[in-house]
């Protein structure tokens, strides 16, 4: 590996990121340009490590400095990575041998004094897929295979909280880490071809995430019982039915199906009219509260993806079907979603 420099300016960041795009199954092994590698798509912060005579700075996807918010990162990176290096990764906290994307999210919104304590209780780690810049040269135009070679290469003479990041040709092998990964909170892989530059902001790769159907109570709906625009998730959390989730918007059929099976409430209900925003999508931009239409609770069939906040699906639920033949009083929390 070549000695370090600074970065010119054309590389120092704020930097866009390439990008992927959600596809339905893992595809085949030929199916992107010099072939497929598939890498774990890991449930943490999309970050850029940037390391320069000044020492290290990390960024984020939207182009905000979070240098002071992975002060251990940042220390391992100015140890590990000579000055003029880029790399693209992702940054985790390791909880109990499971993904802890609360505990990585509460770094964001700690105060300094507290942060300290925070780091020390749940350490981060950084898991590297691609590099941008070498000894101050830009490395954008290589192939990926090229680009890998390099990482590789760097990260040899790393340890903890740095690593690279696994990435296979053998798409059995990738299926393999998906269900073997799975309970560790693994979102699913990410796929990019061999052949591929590195083309910033451009969705050039393909994401599968692992879902898992389970069933839950929906006690309320947005739009009509009529016409629902989506159903609102409940399970039972400490002896409450929690709201834990919304679906996506419905599709046409869905919400055929399913209005024959919505009610009036009858007795008293667990939920309030209406609920903060962020009790329904916890990454919301717009303020104000939600109204619901509440439902006497049926027993819904959802599909979700592995990211469980402890309390809730931080991504949309998938609607699958009704099942009027289940008592909502059954539905019991998920052994995997308990553990998590």
């Amino acid at each position: 590996m070549a000695a370090g420099s600074s970065l010119p300016r054309s590389l120092r960041p704020p930097l866009e990121l390439a990008l992927a795009k959600a596809v339905q199954s893992v595809p085949p092994e030929g199916a992107l340009p010099g072939g497929c590698r598939y890498e774990p798509k890991w449930d943490g912060f999309r970050i850029l490590i940037a390391v320069d005579e000044d020492g290290a700075s990390l960024w984020s996807r939207q182009g905000k400095d979070l240098t002071r918010t992975f002060p251990d990162l940042a220390q391992a990176a100015a140890a590990m990575v000579p000055p003029g290096f880029l790399i693209d990764g992702e940054a985790v906290v390791w909880n109990g041998g499971r993904l802890d994307f609360d505990a990585l999210q509460r770094r964001n919104v700690t105060s300094r004094a507290g942060l300290a304590d925070l780091v020390r209780a749940h350490p981060a780690s950084f898991a590297a897929f691609d590099i941008l810049a070498v000894a101050g040269q830009d490395t954008r135009g290589l192939k990926l295979a090229d680009r890998r070679a390099l990482l590789a290469e760097l990260a040899a003479g790393w340890s903890r909280p740095l690593s690279l990041s696994p990435a296979t040709a053998d798409r059995d092998e990738a299926i393999g880490w998906m269900e073997d990964m799975h309970p560790s909170g693994i979102e699913g892989l990410v796929v990019k071809g061999a052949g591929q530059r590195y083309e910033p902001g451009v969705r050039q790769w393909l994401k599968v995430k692992q879902r898992d159907t389970l069933d839950v109570v929906v006690a309320a709906v947005t739009g009509t019982m009529d016409r629902p625009s989506a159903l609102i998730a409940g399970l039972p959390i400490d002896g409450k039915l929690r709201i834990v989730g919304r679906t996506g918007p419905l599709a046409a059929s869905a919400a055929r199906s399913v209005a024959p099976h919505l009610r009036e409430p009858i007795g008293v209900h667990p939920w309030p009219e209406e609920v903060p925003r962020s009790w329904l999508d916890r990454f919301a931009k717009e303020k104000g509260p939600v109204h619901l239409t509440r439902i006497e609770p049926i027993v819904v069939e959802i599909s979700a993806d592995t990211a469980w906040s402890g309390t809730a699906f931080r991504h949309a639920l998938g609607f699958v079907r009704a099942r009027p033949e289940l008592d909502p009083a059954d539905i019991t929390l998920p052994e995997q979603l308990a553990r998590g």
